[in-house]
């Protein structure tokens, strides 16, 4: 049906023009449409009732109980292609977005009926603490609010077990400088022991934890993160403000089109800068004010930190204890099958190791004091580090150790016999055993001086043979010496007068004539 706007501007336009097909032709519709409404406009004038159209069924009535009670039966998550069939069979002769659209108002209905009855929060001031676990590719980000100031908290891990939730939410009160009364979390496996009637049952950790802390534990209800929509949102808010553009420095760092993979590898393998970021920016956002509460939330925590229960004296241990490991004879202990190195000092001393994500860190079981941190590494592979053995590791040495009265009478002239050996030795040279005692007289008839030049020009040159020292001493000291080159000889060039450019330039020769002479021809300048 036309609007009462475009049934005037039809009245309008046909009292001006006087003809239905005028009157269509300027208002865009067909003289049909025109007839009707100037119809209707005169009997409405002449104060008869407007007939009112009479309701039509629509043809997916026959089968609305049964949509009704299907979606009832599947509690409002039917879906209309499965159940198409079932109303084609029951007589059904409509298209399927017809069908679709029953399904959908029945769905409505029954979400109207038995959807879950919501009202807004009210949080009381030091009562609730909600926290909740995000993560992308890899890397799990803690997320913690307390409920009345807004305060937030975030921090990044490898993983979500219970001992790295329980060390994070320990955290999170220190910065605090309280506990809140409730700690309010979903059902996440790690601090759910059980279900019995709907009840959730929490881990005896976290009941000791818990109980250390003077706080109640409390579960929402399942498959319902709307009850918790207050961390949810910083879970979404945290990864898209905090973590993505962190991975993303990762990546610039190191390389444009390093896999997401390797970024993930990069941020865990350095969680304590990574960490010193998010606290960086949990600084920022909590002295920033809050959309929610028009309020700054670190100026709200000064109140609410007055009604938050005092920290404990004694911080509780979390996670599993350290092993203790004798350091060997090699200055390394043995940690899942992987060595890691100690300072050298501590060889045969017991150190306490834990293992904490992917970090190893040793210490003095007495004290506490960390003597060594390594990454952690794959079975059978190990981690050094040079600063334990006093600088890096030198080359391998192989020392020469004379035996026999021949080989102690050749090394006793210096160190030119023992590189003239060791070259022979690395180019294959069989025969320098049998040939000492040959060129230990060699040295006995010659001199030792003459004959260590000898050996030095043959070390040299590459000659091993006791033939080829003999044809050196022979040739006495009329051989060549040759010598590296040496630097570049630079001279100064002495400077000359320099003449301009202009100089240079061409000069026009005057011009010429000729003039005939009994003799020949002459030139003469004009």
């Amino acid at each position: 049906m036309k609007s009462m706007r475009e049934e005037m501007d039809i009245v309008a336009a046909y009292q001006l023009v006087g003809s239905y097909r005028g009157a269509a032709e300027i208002c865009g519709t067909t003289h049909k449409t025109v007839k009707r409404v100037i119809e209707r406009t005169a009997t409405t004038a002449a104060g008869e009732h407007r007939p009112v159209r009479a309701p039509r069924p629509s043809n997916y009535e026959v089968v609305r109980l049964l949509v009704a009670d299907a979606v009832s039966a599947g509690k409002g998550r039917v879906s209309p292609k499965r159940l198409l069939p079932k109303a084609r069979a029951a007589g059904y002769a409509g298209s399927d977005r017809n069908f679709r659209r029953l399904v959908a108002q029945e769905r409505r209905r029954y979400r109207r009926v038995n959807g879950h009855a919501r009202r807004p929060a009210v949080w009381a001031p030091g009562e609730h603490l909600v926290i909740d676990w995000g993560v992308i590719a890899g890397v799990h980000v803690f997320c913690a609010v307390l409920a009345w100031s807004r305060v937030r908290f975030v921090r990044f891990a490898a993983d979500e077990k219970q001992e790295t939730t329980l060390r994070l939410l320990a955290e999170c009160f220190e910065v605090l400088g309280g506990v809140p009364a409730v700690v309010l979390t979903d059902r996440m496996g790690c601090l759910k022991g059980g279900v019995v009637a709907n009840r959730v049952v929490p881990t005896p950790h976290l009941v000791r934890f818990a109980t250390h802390y003077r706080f109640r534990p409390d579960f929402c209800e399942a498959h319902d993160p709307e009850s918790k929509g207050l961390v949810e949102n910083l879970v979404g808010y945290g990864k898209d403000d905090l973590l993505r553009p962190l991975m993303l420095d990762h990546a610039l760092h190191a390389d444009a089109s390093i896999d997401e993979s390797r970024v993930t590898a990069m941020v865990l393998a350095d969680l304590p800068a990574a960490n010193a970021q998010a606290a960086a920016w949990c600084a920022q956002v909590n002295a920033a004010v809050h959309s929610e509460t028009c309020a700054v939330p670190a100026e709200r925590l000064t109140r609410e930190r007055e009604l938050l229960s005092p920290l404990p004296s004694l911080r509780p241990s979390i996670g599993p204890p350290p092993v203790t490991r004798k350091v060997d004879k090699l200055a390394t202990i043995r940690l899942g099958s992987a060595r890691y190195s100690v300072p050298s000092v501590l060889r045969g001393a017991i150190v306490a190791v834990v293992a904490d994500g992917p970090h190893v860190s040793i210490l003095d079981p007495a004290t506490g004091e960390v003597h060594a941190q390594h990454p952690l590494v794959a079975p059978g592979e190990a981690s050094i580090l040079d600063a334990h053995y006093g600088g890096p590791r030198l080359a391998p040495r192989r020392s020469v150790r004379p035996k026999t009265a021949a080989e102690k009478q050749f090394c006793a002239l210096g160190p030119a016999a023992e590189a003239f050996i060791t070259g022979a030795a690395a180019a294959g040279h069989t025969r320098l055993g049998p040939e000492l005692a040959e060129l230990n007289t060699m040295a006995a008839a010659h001199g030792e001086s003459v004959f260590i030049a000898a050996l030095e020009r043959a070390t040299a040159f590459g000659r091993w043979r006791a033939a080829d020292i003999r044809s050196i001493l022979a040739a006495g000291a009329g051989t060549p010496q040759p010598r590296h080159a040496g630097n570049a000889l630079v001279i100064d060039l002495p400077l000359t007068p320099g003449r301009p450019l202009s100089e240079y330039t061409p000069v026009s020769l005057p011009e010429t004539s000729t003039v005939a002479t009994d003799s020949g021809r002459a030139e003469v300048s004009s």
